[in-house]
């Protein structure tokens, strides 16, 4: 006889005071600028008095309980001033995306789920019209291009829109898993069996994007992780991080962090002695255990 699957318990939400949040940027010791961006917020329903007859609304809730946390890292393609406003781009237009055009964050992990993931790929897909609309303006025809990671915690969910090679990680119970999937030329490779993923970790195609916010092709991806259970860990990155850090050590961090701005800069510092090749972002967050 088949087992029903495990329901997991559904403990209280976190409360804003129990979140542990940190986003850190850094040029690395080679780039003379930063093409990097990152966004840690959380989104919450707001009421705004325009005009009242009260001589003081601090008795009054003007804003409501938090409907999202969103952790975004943008990493511009190029190394150029066009790469960091691809990024800058893209990120405005994402948050803009989200605060106004987002009718259905309540869908999220119901049976009408597919209208929050459509939604979410909308997003992606709006900032990539603006960065192409923008170069054509501003480029003369040049293109500029940017990654995309954002993971969006809607409890007790992680939703993550990926495109591009920055990566977005969840850790639990001693594990670490790569959330998204790296859109490169050599991860294709790797898909196909004509690569194995050592030698992907030194190939010339390890970073050549196959997809790209600005650049020909945009695909977004998006992926849904449980993350109810206290203390478990959620890190975007640009590839500025990984390309110095293995994931056995970003685990291994992980598993000895004490709060996120700790593992943050734990990991910075890493890929800073290792050569610091590239810029290099990294944004974390938990719910306190």
């Amino acid at each position: 006889m088949a087992t029903a699957p495990e329901v997991r318990p559904l403990p209280p939400r976190p409360r804003d005071d129990e979140l542990d949040l940190f986003g850190i940027t850094h040029p690395g010791r080679v780039r003379t600028s930063n093409q990097d961006q990152f966004l840690l917020c959380t989104v919450h329903p707001q009421v705004v008095v325009h005009g009242t007859s009260l001589a003081d609304t601090s008795a009054i809730t003007l804003r409501g309980e938090r409907v999202a946390t969103i952790m975004l890292v943008a990493d511009g393609v190029g190394g150029s001033a066009d790469g960091s406003e691809a990024s800058r781009l893209a990120t405005i237009s994402v948050t803009e995306y989200f605060a106004s055009a987002m009718k259905c964050w309540h869908t999220a992990g119901s049976a009408s789920e597919h209208e929050f993931t459509a939604a979410l790929r909308e997003a992606a897909i709006e900032a990539h019209r603006r960065v192409k609309e923008q170069s054509a303006v501003q480029l003369d025809g040049r293109k500029m291009a940017t990654t995309l990671s954002v993971g969006i915690i809607v409890w007790p969910w992680l939703y993550v829109i990926q495109v591009g090679d920055s990566r977005c990680y969840h850790f639990e119970d001693g594990q670490l898993r790569q959330v998204t999937r790296d859109q490169t030329l050599a991860q294709e490779m790797i898909d196909r069996g004509a690569l194995t993923p050592e030698r992907a970790h030194n190939s010339p195609l390890n970073h050549v994007l196959s997809s790209a916010i600005g650049a020909d092709d945009a695909v977004p991806e998006i992926s849904r992780v449980d993350v109810r259970k206290r203390g478990c860990i959620t890190l975007v990155c640009s590839d500025g991080l990984t390309k110095h850090v293995s994931d056995d050590e970003i685990a291994a961090a992980c598993e000895r962090m004490t709060s996120s701005e700790q593992l943050c800069r734990t990991l910075l510092d890493l890929a800073l002695a290792r050569g610091g090749s590239d810029n290099i972002t990294i944004v974390c967050g938990r719910a306190l255990p």
